[in-house]
């Protein structure tokens, strides 16, 4: 461990305020890729082809993807479709879902679908790491009102980082939004610690009791990532031993975004450059 390295009691680590220019153009790098996939969503394309996309995209700015060859996975991004939790692997066979008619038999995507795309990549040795959703072409009602329900609740969550309040501040703002509109919110899967690391302390809880957990403090890197479900929270993971769906095949969405701690509040480092974090942005 670097002798300078300045890390809580429980065992999250305090970067330095020069730091916090490496994270912003990771952060920048991927989210410019997301925004780049978003013209290539359509009805027929593959999963795998936006895969092949975003890997084709770290290569020519020479980042590195974190999650090639993490733990064993291929891909450069995960892709979650529909009732997909997270952690979606491209060019899988979309899991089947409740009431789904679309005949749907492998990985393209279909008219109505809604779909997350998770991106890690590494540029000089920092990580930036963020997700958004998607809509394929005209949607359903209440997938609409799932996504912007789910990107509320995730800034409901940013907006309790300031030092002095607590991780359990950040995850009651995002269960107490989510819950108020009928949703559930994810508890088997949370955000975490990064920077010169791909996943370290904290577990970002996306739901608690204020005034729980460790103390925000200046130079705290993490993502918040809230996973809300239209039906029940449960998940189960696929065979794949990668893929989380809902237990009730109810839909989900996701949206993510990296920050850091500042002595007032909070910088987040993945905002989209082109204003389309949002699927009706941009």
């Amino acid at each position: 461990m670097d002798d300078k390295m300045r890390v809580t009691k429980e065992g999250i680590r305090l970067y330095d305020p020069a730091d916090f220019a490496g994270m912003h153009a990771a952060g920048k790098l991927a989210a410019e890729i997301l925004d780049r996939v978003a013209p290539m969503i359509a009805p027929g394309v593959t999963t795998a082809e936006l895969d092949a996309a975003i890997e084709a995209m770290v290569d020519e700015a020479g980042a590195v993807s974190a999650t090639i060859g993490y733990k064993g996975y291929k891909h450069a991004s995960c892709i979650s479709l529909n009732h997909v939790v997270c952690h979606g692997i491209p060019g899988s066979k979309t899991p089947k879902m409740k009431n789904d008619k679309t005949g749907r038999k492998h990985d393209e995507l279909v008219e109505g679908d809604i779909l997350n795309i998770d991106v890690t990549v590494i540029v000089d040795g920092w990580y930036g790491d963020t997700s958004r959703m998607y809509k394929v072409g005209k949607i359903k009602s209440f997938a609409d009102r799932l996504i912007q329900v789910t990107h509320d609740a995730l800034m409901e969550g940013i907006a309790a980082v300031k030092p002095g309040n607590t991780f359990g501040d950040i995850g009651h703002a995002i269960q107490k939004y989510a819950e108020a509109q009928r949703m559930s919110v994810v508890r088997d899967f949370c955000g975490h610690g990064l920077g010169r690391v791909f996943h370290s302390p904290p577990n970002v809880l996306h739901y608690g009791r204020p005034g729980t957990g460790a103390v925000l403090e200046e130079g705290m890197f993490f993502t918040i990532e809230p996973m809300i479900n239209l039906g029940r929270p449960e998940t189960k993971i696929l065979s794949d031993d990668w893929t989380a769906i809902t237990r009730d095949k109810s839909l989900s969405a996701q949206f993510e975004h990296s920050v850091g701690v500042t002595a007032d509040g909070c910088e987040i480092f993945t905002l989209s450059p082109a204003g389309k974090f949002h699927p009706t942005w941009g």
